[in-house]
């Protein structure tokens, strides 16, 4: 499930990196970077040991 997590963070990431530099999606890249942060978060909070 963790690993889950990361890759769709992952992919929300260059998603939003890609939109940011071509410009054509204006304000929904955020929107992807903040849904993005989410993801990350929520796979850091529930993973049980960190390192």
């Amino acid at each position: 499930m963790n690993s889950l997590l990361y890759i769709i963070a992952i992919i929300l990431v260059i998603g939003w990196a890609v939109a940011f530099f071509l410009t054509t999606i204006g304000s929904l890249i955020h929107i992807v970077l903040i849904l993005a942060a989410i993801v990350f978060l929520f796979g850091l909070i529930r993973k049980p040991t960190a390192i």
